[in-house]
């Protein structure tokens, strides 16, 4: 008799708080679970001291560390490298299970054709859905449509529909989308590397997105999973929101050129940087105001 499939968690800490230990615990009450797998891109001494102490305690629990801060990609890249589980779930740092889980997202996995990649809903510490959970296609069209709320002025149209899909109707069962959130996403390990995993040329933010794109691009098929819902409190990590924002700009424009610049219209991705990094400057501009 074959033992039961089991599920590795990836996540990666960078002085990621109290929330951490509160994530650790409700991952480790999980049946069906293989190990987690921490990644230490960088906490306090006593944090990772703590954790040390944890992962000699608990066979379950695998603490990676020596490395550096390398990015949220190939934290994740690392993490799944070191893993032995038949399935793989990135779940961020800040994230809180409910018991049952990992079991839920396994059989609902095993019904789906593969190569594939689900994600549960991610909600924000209210309860409410976050904006990631389920996405469509980031185009270059559809980051101007978002960023200038033309959805607004035309809501019935397919052509100027939004980005985002959280404020759209729920459903009720497990529906196929574009994208979901780099928040959790769940796949067989295999999958994961039919991309080669994350790429690393991503240090924070827009990895998720575009992993979901190189799937899709792949014959791979994403799906959304309202059924299972995760708390995702968010922005615990000990990181300058500026620094944040640097990030965010240089991963959406290599996003956007490295997917797109073969076969958009070259000022339309012009004119993309030149809006993402105006955002961002005055961003900068409005912090040394306040």
């Amino acid at each position: 008799m074959s033992n039961p499939a089991k599920t590795s968690v990836i996540t990666v800490s960078y002085h990621t708080g109290a929330v951490l230990f509160e994530m650790i615990a409700s991952v480790l009450a999980q049946d069906g679970l293989a190990e987690l797998v921490i990644v230490n891109n960088g906490n306090p001494a006593d944090v990772v001291e703590k954790l040390q102490g944890m992962a000699a305690q608990n066979p379950r629990l695998r603490f990676l560390s020596g490395h550096g801060n390398v990015g949220f990609a190939k934290g994740n890249n690392l993490g799944a490298k070191a893993a032995t589980g038949d399935y793989l779930f990135l779940l961020n740092p800040d994230s809180v299970l409910e018991a049952g889980d990992l079991n839920k997202l396994m059989a609902q996995s095993q019904k789906l054709p593969r190569p594939h990649l689900i994600g549960p809903r991610i909600l924000d510490a209210n309860g409410n859905e976050q904006s990631g959970s389920r996405r469509d296609v980031l185009t270059p069209w559809r980051a101007t449509v978002e960023a200038l709320a033309l959805y607004r002025l035309f809501p019935k149209s397919h052509a100027f529909r939004r980005w985002k899909w959280h404020e759209a109707n729920l459903p009720t069962d497990i529906q196929e989308v574009p994208a979901i959130s780099g928040a959790a996403m769940f796949l067989p390990s295999g999958d994961f590397w039919l991309v080669g995993g994350l790429d690393e040329g991503y240090f924070l933010h827009v990895e998720d997105v575009d992993f979901c794109y190189s799937l899709h691009q792949r014959g791979a098929k994403i799906f959304f999973m309202p059924q299972l819902a995760v708390k995702h409190i968010g922005a615990t990590s000990d990181v300058p929101s500026l620094v944040v924002e640097r990030h965010k700009a240089m991963s959406m424009v290599r996003y956007f050129h490295k997917n797109f610049s073969g076969s958009t219209f070259p000022p339309l991705l012009w004119l993309l940087n030149i809006a993402i990094w105006a955002r961002y400057y005055l961003t900068v501009l409005r912090s040394k105001l306040a």
